[in-house]
């Protein structure tokens, strides 16, 4: 599957646009099916219709348990680190994972969970998470993994969205000194939420919970109980290759998040592919990936894609900085880490402690560095590479989407020259092509223009929960006949690769995208409030900053105590990660007279260029912008 030199890439590549539906069945050919397809590929991105592998049988948890357990039972699969580094480690092998994953998925069946239903999931970053994770896919349940700092809110919406009718959650999760009561804040979120029938709670934190008899039930109870029947054993259940696989919920431009669907037999093999193609896997390496699994990296890269591989894979509950900036550094050193895959929000903020935190720690184990999120700027991106790699590791700059599913644009690591700041070339399997605003193809090489992709590929979303028409609306009628993936791209001289932004609302905060009219909805529901507008900026950690214009009428004297009780309200209803980074408190928005707000211009004005405007003069009131530009922050 892996591809040695730059000059097989181009020979591979060259083949994989010829000849797709040969190259990716090649592909799936190194993975175990119950039975195999009748047709490898139907589409029509029309509707959409994306169909792959069509008429086959699989359950992705043998390919990520079962199939390495002859050979390599032994071989850690997980090795867990703890939020406090004086906390003992685990280090589950291949053959324990399984057990527990089989063992859990009967704890699912005992508490009523079948093929089909939808189970969400709110956890700490422990083992665990990828043992339930792994255990409903075991059974063909689907899960809805929601990040662990979201609020009750944003779960509730989620759970009742998706109609789950179990959660899978712990009484608390440590994250540096924060200790955030999970249980507390799903039993907030299920008052709205009826669907839910069951609640089963693993004890993590120890902290006072409550216990509704009949729904909730505790983690460690439902083990016993598996145990004393002695039902260790459970079969994998035949899942097709387009049955759901999981929902994750994303931000989108309009207010509520969108479950992007994936699917079992063509996401399995695109992770897995991709995962083992980019890093260049070798057995015995040791791989980190630092994300949460709450996000779509931790699924690709942490649940599925390096368990398909039999990959040795880092878990990491805390945060790179606590309890001080060289917690990161110390786990490489742990656990002779070979590759590090982590955010460029992570680089910056470790950058910005000094050259004296990484002093005198063992690099030597590294041999490749990964990114991902966004684009890593090429500043931080030299800091990686000489400080941390030492100018001895290739770093695989990845470009992808919750949406794809898997890494399109990367480089593969010791194979692809490098270029800072570029997601360099896309992967064998990738087709993408820039376009104007009209949807005609930019060709040629040095030219920008909006990315699209257009061919399928097996790990692209199939849907969007309960609503397809929004998928259709949202990625497939922008340009007919074409993926579009929202953002703005750059292709050089070279040919290489650079994203330069989102080009609809949505904001690209630490990696992670949040829907301009989610927060906008959030900081309107202030009783204060009349109207507001966010805008992103340029942040030297997060990549983009929060910037909310607020219109604020009754404004009292304390306005400091009106911005901290605004981002509390967007902390409670979506979640901290969505909170303003700053507030401005403006009379009035600039609107075209036809009641649109021109963020174009909050956006200049956000980023302090402010002589660059231009022509305001059909703005329904053209002096707001001159009282917005004399209070920007």
């Amino acid at each position: 599957m892996q591809v040695k030199s730059f000059e097989e890439y181009q020979q591979v590549y060259r083949k994989s646009v010829e000849q797709p539906e040969q190259f990716w069945e090649d592909i799936a050919n190194n993975f175990l099916w119950k039975k195999k397809w009748d047709k490898v590929l139907d589409w029509n991105f029309k509707e959409p219709r994306i169909e792959w592998f069509k008429g086959a049988k699989l359950n992705i948890t043998e390919n990520c348990l079962d199939r390495h357990l002859e050979k390599n039972g032994d071989t850690p699969a997980i090795i867990w680190e703890p939020n406090d580094p004086h906390e003992d480690h685990r280090i589950l092998t291949y053959q324990q994972l399984h057990d527990k994953v089989c063992q859990f998925a009967n704890v699912l069946k005992n508490n009523g969970a079948k093929k089909g239903d939808r189970i969400c999931i709110y956890m700490p970053m422990v083992p665990e998470l990828a043992i339930a994770v792994l255990a409903c896919a075991r059974i063909g349940a689907i899960h809805s993994v929601v990040f662990g700092g979201f609020s009750a809110q944003s779960i509730a919406d989620r759970i009742k969205d998706a109609e789950c009718n179990i959660v899978i959650t712990a009484d608390g999760s440590f994250r540096g000194t924060k200790e955030v009561p999970l249980k507390s804040i799903i039993d907030d979120a299920l008052v709205q939420c009826q669907s839910v029938q069951k609640v089963i709670v693993l004890t993590r934190s120890h902290t006072p919970v409550s216990m509704i008899k009949g729904r909730d039930v505790w983690w460690e109870d439902e083990i016993k109980k598996v145990e004393t029947q002695r039902n260790m054993e459970c079969p994998a259940e035949e899942m097709d290759a387009e049955d759901m696989l999981f929902i994750l919920y994303t931000s989108g431009s309009t207010g509520k998040p969108k479950g992007v669907v994936h699917t079992c037999g063509g996401y399995m093999v695109y992770t897995g592919y991709t995962f083992s193609n980019a890093f260049q896997y070798q057995p015995g390496e040791v791989y980190f990936c630092t994300a949460d699994i709450g996000w779509i990296t931790g699924h690709s890269y942490i649940a599925y894609g390096p368990l398909t591989q039999g990959a040795t894979s880092v878990m990491f509950e805390g945060i790179p900085t606590w309890p001080n900036a060289g917690r990161l550094w110390d786990i490489v050193e742990k656990y002779k880490v070979n590759i590090l895959y982590t955010a460029p929000t992570a680089i910056r903020s470790l950058m910005s402690f000094g050259d004296d935190v990484v002093k005198g720690k063992d690099f030597s184990s590294l041999t490749k560095l990964g990114s991902v999120g966004e684009p890593l700027n090429e500043e931080a991106w030299h800091w990686f590479d000489e400080k941390i790699g030492k100018g001895n590791c290739p770093i695989v700059d990845t470009w992808w989407q919750t949406e794809t599913g898997g890494f399109m644009i990367s480089p593969i690591a010791n194979v692809t020259p490098l270029k800072p700041g570029y997601a360099t070339l896309p992967l064998p399997g990738v087709q993408p092509l820039l376009v104007d605003e009209n949807g005609k193809e930019i060709a040629g090489n040095g030219v920008s223009g909006n990315l699209c992709i257009k061919f399928p590929w097996p790990g692209m979303l199939r849907t969007t929960y309960g609503d397809h028409e929004r998928c259709r609306t949202t990625y497939f009628a922008t340009y007919p006949n074409l993926y579009f993936t929202g953002d703005g791209c750059l292709r050089d001289e070279d040919g290489y690769y650079r994203i330069t932004g989102r080009v609809d609302d949505v904001l690209n905060v630490s990696g992670h995208r949040i829907g301009t009219a989610e927060v906008e909805n959030a900081i309107n529901m202030h009783s204060s409030v009349v109207e507001s507008a966010v805008v992103g900026y340029p942040h030297d950690i997060k990549g983009q900053g929060v910037y909310a214009f607020v219109v604020c009428p009754n404004l009292h004297d304390d306005s400091e105590l009106t911005k901290k009780d605004i981002m509390m309200s967007v902390s409670r209803i979506i979640g901290a990660i969505a909170r303003p980074d700053k507030i401005q408190f403006v009379s009035g928005l600039p609107k075209t007279r036809s009641g649109k707000i021109m963020r174009r211009i909050l956006r200049k004005i956000a980023e302090g260029d402010t002589a660059n405007l231009g022509d305001t003069s059909t703005l329904l009131d053209p002096a707001v912008v001159e009282e917005i530009k004399a209070g920007a922050l």
